[in-house]
């Protein structure tokens, strides 16, 4: 588990075909690896991926060619810059929400817009996944947590601060820019309590029958 708070932002060093998969090297000076071990998680722009080899100043990975295929991860080219964070602990403070690391989709930047010191940004969810997004409710883009700030169909937007945008690759999302969706798990478990029962997705009425929601 993780929680979408990057820790560093490391950079693909290079890549090396392994039986039909590619291990992929990723360095980074931001992140310690003096108490990492081989088999530990590490979130790459919100893909969950096991450490295969580690050394000083970074850290190897195996991608299968459905995780190339599902995420970003296979866009990526030497040079190219990611969001890392290590798994939650204990002892971790969860300053984001529950991440799992586990892609559901890929999304698209439509738009990007300046208001005042901050960026909106405007994005199209995959079909089928709109409706685990709800407003002022969590999402995980790129391994960010973010807070969606209003929903529009299939499109939905998010604000960034300037402290986000330094400390995160978001600042490289153009209109076009495909990014890595995970949807609150919340919303996962909801729906998956109420199937059966109910006509699959959640709607207002169910939520507000169950106590999630307070009635107009």
């Amino acid at each position: 588990m993780f929680t979408g708070i990057i820790k560093a932002v490391g950079t693909l060093a290079g890549t090396e075909p392994r039986g039909g998969d590619l291990r992929l090297q990723f360095a980074s000076e931001g992140l310690d690896f003096a108490s990492a071990q081989l088999g530990d998680s590490i979130a790459v722009n919100g893909v969950c991926l096991t450490a295969v080899e580690l050394s000083g100043e970074g850290f190897a990975a195996d991608a299968s060619r459905e995780t190339l295929s599902l995420t970003t991860l296979g866009d990526l080219r030497p040079g190219s810059r990611v969001n890392l964070e290590p798994a939650l602990t204990l002892a971790t403070p969860l300053g984001g929400h529950l991440v799992s690391g586990h892609v559901d989709g890929l999304g698209e930047v439509v738009s990007a817009d300046e208001e005042a010191r901050s960026w909106r940004f405007l994005l199209r969810a995959p079909a089928g996944l709109e409706r685990y997004i709800a407003r002022k409710g969590s999402i995980c883009i790129d391994g960010v947590s973010l807070t969606v700030n209003g929903v529009d169909g299939d499109r939905f937007d998010v604000n960034i601060v300037p402290h986000t945008m330094a400390m995160t690759t978001i600042g490289e999302w153009r209109p076009g820019s495909r990014v890595n969706l995970e949807v609150d798990l919340v919303a996962r478990y909801l729906e998956r309590l109420f199937e059966g029962e109910r006509p699959a997705g959640i709607t207002g009425e169910m939520l507000e029958e169950y106590g999630f929601a307070k009635g107009r």
